[in-house]
């Protein structure tokens, strides 16, 4: 388990792409010449809901995909969330996108050797909210309470899921939580107006959306961190400890939660030279990736981007991968 005082992250300090930029930009004319560039006619990078970080990212990473001349023309498209995402792109309705590690491991074990990771891109933050007024202090006080648990189609929802089972809130427990699929904005809506009791989301650092309500009337993020070694021991090592800094939203203390690693994901059968630009655009541009206002962990670098927690790599970015190391 990774120690919480290392985790903390600060403002515009906290992204992994410095050590492993110098190198890649020393090997960039060395594996750019190893074969043509010709770019892709068209990418469409998945997202997720608007105000949440996976539509952001979507976004930049689209706009430097076309910048950077690796595909003539890239789009976002918005989705509900990790399952969508990989639904999407195994169909080919999207060339890549981000989808949380654990969701992914799902996923692939239903469509073996379908679709690959081309890297680890950054954290998510599961964040457990409550309004500032309520009387609910701990997860436990979950108990019998309804709670806004993802949209159907988004990882957050398996995560979730994962956590009320392990905190022994789960349907076949004696006092569950009720628990309503509702994403990112319906989940506030219905918060602020008290149709439910708590909202799970796992995003980024800080989650635009959560800005506004958490201004209008106070919001309050429950500790997760208690749950994590027996979440870790019942469904992998897909779970760390991860810090929500204080006033990452207004007016709130730091809190310790869960951290879920998120991966960039694409077909098997994708063209592998678009999958080796990809990964040199997320090592060599990484500063292009980077929402301004994000407190996260960017995971940007040779070093990190191939820590997949055991997931397969495309084979063309597996060799990215290798040259970038030496």
């Amino acid at each position: 388990m990774t120690d919480p005082e290392s985790r903390a992250p600060t403002r515009r300090q906290l992204f992994k792409f410095a050590a492993g930029a110098g190198l890649s930009t020393a090997l960039l004319p060395v594996l750019s010449a190893c074969a043509p560039r010709p770019p892709l006619d068209h990418a469409v990078v998945a997202g997720g809901e608007p105000g949440g970080f996976y539509l952001e990212f979507a976004a930049l990473l689209a706009a430097s995909l076309q910048r950077n001349g690796v595909a003539r023309t890239a789009t976002t498209l918005s989705t509900g969330g990790s399952a969508d995402n990989f639904q999407r792109i195994l169909s080919g309705a999207a060339t890549l996108g981000p989808v949380l590690a654990d969701t992914a491991a799902e996923l692939m074990n239903a469509s073996p050797g379908r679709v690959l990771a081309v890297g680890k891109v950054y954290e998510n933050y599961l964040h457990c909210i409550v309004r500032k007024d309520s009387r609910i202090r701990r997860v436990a006080d979950l108990a019998g309470k309804t709670v806004g648990t993802g949209a159907v189609g988004s990882g957050t929802a398996l995560t979730a899921g994962r956590v009320l089972a392990t905190a022994g809130l789960g349907p076949d427990s004696r006092n569950p939580a009720g628990q309503h699929e509702l994403g990112l904005n319906d989940g506030l809506a219905a918060l602020l107006r008290g149709a439910i009791d708590a909202l799970m989301w796992s995003g980024g650092l800080p989650t635009a959306a959560i800005t506004a309500p958490n201004q209008k009337v106070g919001l309050r993020f429950l500790d997760l961190a208690g749950l994590l070694p027996r979440l870790a021991a019942s469904y992998g090592d897909f779970y760390e400890h991860a810090v929500i800094p204080e006033n990452s939203y207004a007016g709130t203390p730091s809190v310790n939660t869960i951290g879920v690693a998120n991966l960039l994901l694409c077909r098997a059968d994708l063209n592998a030279n678009m999958v080796r630009q990809t990964v040199l655009l997320l090592v060599d541009h990484a500063r292009e990736l980077i929402p301004k206002s994000s407190l996260g962990i960017q995971f940007l670098s040779p070093e990190t981007l191939i820590n997949t927690a055991g997931l397969p790599l495309h084979p063309a970015a597996a060799g990215a991968y290798r040259e970038l190391h030496g």
